[in-house]
């Protein structure tokens, strides 16, 4: 553990120790006295003298390290001899032989005089418990540490999966309307300007929005008709390509490209064999609530397992990234069509 000497980790520790000083002083200081000895001040320097040692290098170069043993054996030398040189270089208190004289000592207070052994005892106490102190806060600090730092690294892993979920289907969204954009071309269609042009528009949303964590949910509906304008322009027949969008967006955000891959499977799959499509995308925002729902037909299109399920599992794992507990996706078959049903809770 390397500890950082942040501003306010250094301000909490300048005030720990200066309510820790006085409140030592005003216990242990006599009220009428003609005046200070000179060791009591250096005497209040030990606490922190003995915290800091174990909290910045005993548990940091041996407790942290497994090094066990000899944080044990370094902890007893190191008090021993601090608790030798203690006694034996500070002045020593008056003995209290008599009742009278600890009576006076005490201001009063009746009490049993201490044994004999009291003035080695106390300052031995003392010393321990000021050094295990600095060892539980050194682990404490060390605790946090390493919990916000898995946090963090837990959060950047997920950010990068999820970019590089990404990265996955953007050329897959790219690939399926550049096949709608040689279709076009390839018929000699007007609209094949146009349709560029859209797909540019699409493009630059995919650049430069969907780098935010969530996007306007409004935006996101606009890039889903867009989409869906650009796919029909290269249908001969597009009744039956059909987008109901119903409910107030309030101002909601959704995470971006979260509803598009099910509608490009179902422009990729959703044309029979006679070249009819058939798909029915429904979006309905209740409250904060948003349903997604997605028929197409069976179609003549046989399914690439190994190439084109690239998207659909992608959006179960960016499903699972982003909305976990908060999402319910349900697939079937049924009468000849392809059925998603997609609900989301927006915040």
């Amino acid at each position: 553990m390397k500890i950082k000497f942040k501003a306010s980790v250094v301000l909490l520790h300048i005030l720990f120790w200066s309510l820790v000083t006085v409140l030592l002083w005003s216990l242990l200081e006599p009220q009428k006295t003609g005046g200070v000895p000179k060791f009591r001040y250096l005497r209040m320097l030990q606490g922190p003298f003995l915290f800091y040692i174990n909290y910045l290098i005993l548990v940091p170069m041996l407790l942290l390290k497994k090094r066990i043993f000899w944080y044990v054996l370094a902890s007893i030398l190191f008090l021993a001899l601090f608790n030798f040189l203690n006694v034996q270089l500070a002045p020593a208190a008056p003995r209290l032989e008599t009742m009278e004289q600890f009576n006076e000592a005490t201001k009063g207070f009746r009490f049993p005089p201490p044994p004999n052994g009291f003035r080695y005892m106390l300052p031995v106490t003392f010393s321990l418990s000021i050094f295990l102190l600095g060892g539980v806060f050194a682990l404490i600090t060390d605790f946090y540490k390493r919990d916000s730092t898995a946090t963090h690294m837990e959060a950047k892993k997920k950010e990068m999966e999820l970019q590089f979920l990404r990265t996955q289907l953007n050329p897959h969204f790219l690939f399926n309307s550049l096949n709608s954009i040689y279709s076009l071309v390839r018929s000699k269609s007007n609209d094949a300007p146009e349709a560029i042009i859209m797909l540019s528009e699409l493009m630059r949303y995919m650049l430069y929005e969907v780098n935010e964590n969530k996007v306007m949910l409004e935006k996101e509906l606009n890039y889903i008709k867009s989409y869906i304008s650009l796919q029909r322009m290269r249908l001969i027949n597009s009744e039956n390509v059909k987008l109901q969008i119903h409910g107030n967006t309030n101002e909601l955000k959704i995470y971006p490209l979260v509803l598009i891959t099910f509608i490009e499977n179902a422009f990729k799959y959703g044309t029979d064999y006679k070249g009819n499509t058939n798909i029915n995308v429904v979006i309905e925002i209740i409250n904060n609530e948003l349903l997604l729902n997605v028929d197409n037909i069976i179609g003549h299109h046989k399914k690439d397992y190994v190439n084109s399920g690239v998207g659909l599992q992608n959006i179960n794992n960016q499903l699972e990234f982003l909305y976990k507990n908060k999402y319910s996706l349900i697939t079937k078959e049924e009468n000849g069509f392809y059925k998603v049903e997609l609900r989301l809770k927006l915040v």
